[in-house]
């Protein structure tokens, strides 16, 4: 694939950059595109896997036919069925007529499924058979009809987790996997970064008739080591945002980080209440890793105070000679007048403590008053010793009813 004709592939299409990535995705979309072969396009959100799709439409022998685009994520559970194989007339409540779905309508042509993850499983089912024998029957009807289309498919999410969580059909996965196409995200992309705000700012100025707005050194700094969690999509929000508000037309990095949320200027971490919610499961975690190694210490101490138990019988034992005699006596004993049997009432015998089994409360709940006796209650340093702060201490002390009195007079 030489450059010029990449460079002619990406003015078609509007695709802007020069990365190494970038250029061999768009060399697999050329080099395939004469095939009937299965694409699946993966990438994060925003990143365009859309054009890749339309490049191997445009470039296959099937570009003069229909090219159908469906966003499988949109379409609700119950009609998805319908929307891509059709259905007959009365078939449901609401099918008033006989309707073509888009495998029928794309007869000959190239189909693009966009977010083929989010696929019910029962849908995934009737896709695997028509990628298989090119068969399909409509909702409702006992038919089986024919078509000819290729499947090209996309997803931001992990299809090997979701094969995993049971989300989606291994099957379906080496069916449309054929011909794998990965797009890069942006932060991956830093030489583009520059270029695709100049086209994003230039684009705002043609529209709305104003002067485009311009970085300086340290704002160019700054937009090209951004994280940028939304990639293309995200990049251009913030082009037209600043192009709309700003009245400087030159940008500095102050102006623009007001524009970028702060905790994106490092690997994405988790926000908001779910960050609430790892920090305390990772409390959680800390808290238990530290009592299995007391509970290990523990059973290590009873492993040797045993050890030592049993050596010192093994010490004490009597003679053999001793042993003969202990026996002549109690032979003798056994041979005299039997002592009287003793009676006890099995419904007598009640455990005051009758076992029961350990819950992790109740292991968190001995560690946390230990912590507390260690340190005369004191929350803050019991915390410390038990590696969570003195707020999560204190929520677990009232989720396990934990009084600080009877912990210390205790």
């Amino acid at each position: 694939m030489t450059g010029s004709e990449l460079i002619s592939v990406k003015q078609r299409f509007g695709i802007i950059g020069n990365s190494e990535a970038l250029n061999t995705a768009l060399e697999i979309a050329l080099r395939v595109a004469p095939t009937d072969l299965s694409v699946l396009v993966t990438g994060e959100s925003g990143v365009g896997k859309e054009f890749f799709p339309q490049v191997i439409h445009s470039y296959s022998a099937r570009k003069h036919n229909k090219y159908i685009a469906v966003n499988c994520g949109a379409i609700p559970e119950g009609t998805i069925d319908s929307e891509l194989f059709g259905h007959e007339k009365g078939s449901f409540t609401g099918a008033i007529d006989a309707r073509k779905g888009y495998f029928e309508e794309a007869d000959g042509g190239t189909i693009f499924l966009d977010e083929v993850g989010e696929l019910p499983l029962s849908t995934q089912v009737r896709l695997l058979r028509v990628l298989q024998t090119g068969e399909f029957i409509r909702v409702g009807s006992n038919k089986v009809q024919k078509t000819n289309v290729r499947v090209v498919a996309a997803t931001n999410n992990n299809l090997i987790q979701s094969i995993r969580n049971g989300r989606f059909r291994e099957d379906l996965y080496y069916r449309l996997n054929t011909v794998p196409i990965t797009v890069p995200p942006l932060r991956e992309r830093k030489g583009d970064i520059y270029l695709l705000f100049r086209k994003f700012a230039a684009d705002v100025a043609v529209q709305y008739r104003m002067p485009a707005i311009a970085l300086d050194d340290e704002a160019r700094t700054l937009l090209e080591n951004y994280y940028w969690r939304g990639n293309i999509r995200q990049l251009k929000n913030a082009a037209e945002q600043i192009s709309a508000i700003e009245q400087s037309r030159t940008i500095t990095a102050a102006t623009l980080a007001k524009y970028l949320p702060q905790e994106d200027y490092a690997a994405p971490t988790t926000t908001g209440s779910a960050r609430g919610g790892y920090d305390e499961m990772n409390s959680e975690r800390e808290l238990l890793y530290k009592i299995l190694f007391d509970m290990r210490s523990d059973i290590n101490d009873l492993k040797r105070m045993m050890t030592e138990a049993m050596s010192g019988m093994h010490r004490a034992q009597p003679h053999p000679a001793e042993h003969r005699e202990v026996a002549g006596l109690l032979s003798q004993s056994t041979t005299a007048e039997p002592h009287p049997a003793i009676e006890v009432e099995s419904a007598e015998v009640v455990e005051e403590n009758p076992h029961r089994e350990i819950t992790k409360d109740d292991v968190m709940r001995e560690q946390i008053m230990r912590a507390l006796r260690n340190n005369n209650n004191r929350r803050k340093d019991a915390a410390r010793e038990l590696f969570i702060s003195e707020r999560t201490l204190y929520r677990r002390m009232k989720a396990l009813g934990i009084d600080e009195e009877k912990t210390h007079r205790t």
